[in-house]
């Protein structure tokens, strides 16, 4: 059986510090029962759910900033689900979902890592039927658009999930069709606003996208 090889890291959000098991590269791949082949996803985009990526950094650090007591908190399309490990250090009242089988695992080790308490996991797709998480009042989630054809898909998703006043944080790198989405939304009853995010020095690269916000 294939191992995929791991890494450590430790990244710094003021005084606290969330520590991260992710995958080494996005060359690594292990699916020896074919269950991540089952559920339509390649040897090439198998790894995707295991790397830090910038925007997944952008969306912690807009978090960070953030306080959300009393509020229930869902991020969507998680991968490494580093915004819910900082949310969930804080005590906030996170849930996590993703399509990808390994995620659950990941998360587990993650949140023992940081010495906290387990996150609920969800593993769904968008296009699946209705399940039993409820609604929220903050969802989030960052690079979540890169393929057009899962604009409604994505949309349907957020408004199932979103209670009746809730707001809806997404990072966006710039693939091109966050204008669409954002049009939908609005078509949706959703008000939309967004802008570029401030001092992203903690990024690998120059980051030339947008935070997306939704509100109702």
């Amino acid at each position: 059986m294939s191992s995929p090889r791991v890494k450590y890291q430790t990244i710094e959000f003021d005084n606290t510090d969330i520590h991260v098991r992710s995958l080494r590269d996005n060359q690594e791949f292990s699916d020896d029962d074919g269950i991540a082949e089952a559920l339509g996803i390649s040897s090439a985009s198998w790894p995707l759910f295991g790397v830090l990526w910038d925007s997944g950094l952008v969306l912690a650090h807009q978090i960070n900033t953030r306080e959300f007591a009393g509020k229930r908190i869902l991020e969507v399309g998680c991968g490494l689900a580093l915004a819910s490990l900082l949310l969930n250090h804080r005590k906030a009242d996170i849930t996590v979902t993703d399509y990808h089988p390994e995620v659950g695992a990941f998360l587990d080790v993650n949140t023992e890592l940081n010495g906290d308490p387990n996150i609920p996991f969800y593993r769904v797709g968008w296009a699946d039927a209705a399940n039993d998480m409820g609604k929220f009042d903050i969802i989030i989630g960052s690079d979540l658009l890169y393929e057009a054809e899962h604009i409604e898909l994505l949309a349907a998703f957020l408004n199932q999930h979103a209670s009746e006043q809730c707001e809806i944080i997404l990072i966006d790198p710039g693939r091109g069709n966050h204008a669409k989405f954002s049009k939908r939304m609005t078509h949706l009853g959703w008000v939309h606003t967004q802008a570029r995010p401030i001092e992203c020095d903690y990024t690998v690269k120059p980051f030339k996208g947008q935070v997306l916000n939704y509100q109702r």
